[in-house]
């Protein structure tokens, strides 16, 4: 089965920086340094093992031999995660055939920002825009979003989306509702959207708007398919409607370092759900690639 990784920690990449970019590594809100321990974006180290003690969830292993791993397994692109835009240029400069380049790119950034993404879509091979109201603050139908979705319109490229509750205990924990997503499909009926992690808890909503938006879509990055499954979990809508009406509108995030598995068994926890099989290979690769153009 090939695999197209919407959310992959790639191993730091020599000369790239190593520094994550602003858009993956949130900073904390004023005054959070008269806060308690753990208060704000230090809080996702009590709810993911793979953040304790400001762990990096990047593979401590030869890129090179990382490559090989993905090609092991079937996972024939993967979208890098706590890169920064440097460091995937690098990616996309020596495997142009294995990674997508994902612009991450804050909407305070102004002008800036739109000229960052346009360099990096025609000069780096860049194949799409990445924008997290968690780490800005502000939801995805703000404004100051709204000059790097044009610009991403006129680059033809799809915007993956920050969609899903977060756990930063110094902002609202609804910054990436779903519902925001509706008014950027409403003011850009042109543009292809990925909601990212699903939208959960809010997943009814989201699997609501993806079946009204005919460009939107979602994918399952920061969430093990083995709970997708699971009675209770929240996700009966996506596994009910995934499997028939928005069949061609999920993609997989296997986010395996952030949830500490191997690829394999991320693979097959999609393999073992109670999705017909034609599904299941869209949902792991042939949505990816339409989306992308690969194919």
């Amino acid at each position: 089965m090939r695999v197209i990784d919407m959310e992959c920690s790639v191993p730091k990449v020599a000369g790239g920086g190593g520094e994550a970019p602003a858009a993956s590594a949130p900073t904390a809100a004023p005054g959070a340094a008269e806060r308690p321990a753990g208060y704000g974006m230090a809080n996702y180290e009590r709810i993911f093992r793979s953040r304790q003690a400001g762990g990096d969830p990047r593979p401590n292993t030869e890129l090179s031999a990382y490559v090989k791993l993905l090609e092991r397994v079937g996972i024939v692109r993967a979208v890098p995660f706590g890169s920064s835009n440097d460091e995937v240029a690098e990616l996309l400069a020596d495997y142009p055939d294995r990674f997508l380049g994902q612009a991450r790119i804050s909407g305070l950034h102004g002008m800036r920002g739109v000229r960052e993404l346009e360099l990096r879509v025609r000069e780096q091979g860049f194949v799409a825009l990445g924008v997290s109201a968690l780490v800005d603050g502000i939801p995805a139908s703000d404004r100051r979003y709204y000059p790097l979705y044009a610009k991403a319109v006129e680059l033809d490229i799809p915007v993956r989306i920050y969609s899903s509750m977060n756990y930063a205990t110094d902002r609202p924990y609804d910054l990436g509702h779903p519902r925001h997503l509706d008014q950027v499909a409403i003011d850009f009926p042109e543009l292809t959207l990925i909601g990212g992690l699903g939208g959960w808890p809010w997943v009814n909503e989201m699997v609501a708007l993806v079946r009204r938006h005919p460009k939107l879509h979602l994918d399952t990055s920061a969430h093990r398919a083995k709970y997708l499954g699971q009675r209770g979990s929240g996700w009966e809508m996506l596994m009910q409607f995934g499997n028939t009406l928005i069949q061609d509108k999920v993609l997989v995030g296997l986010s395996a370092g952030l949830v500490s598995q191997p690829h394999e068994t991320l693979i097959q926890e999609y393999l073992d759900l109670p999705l017909k099989d034609a599904v299941k290979e869209k949902w792991l690769y042939g949505n990816a690639a339409r989306v992308f153009g690969i194919e």
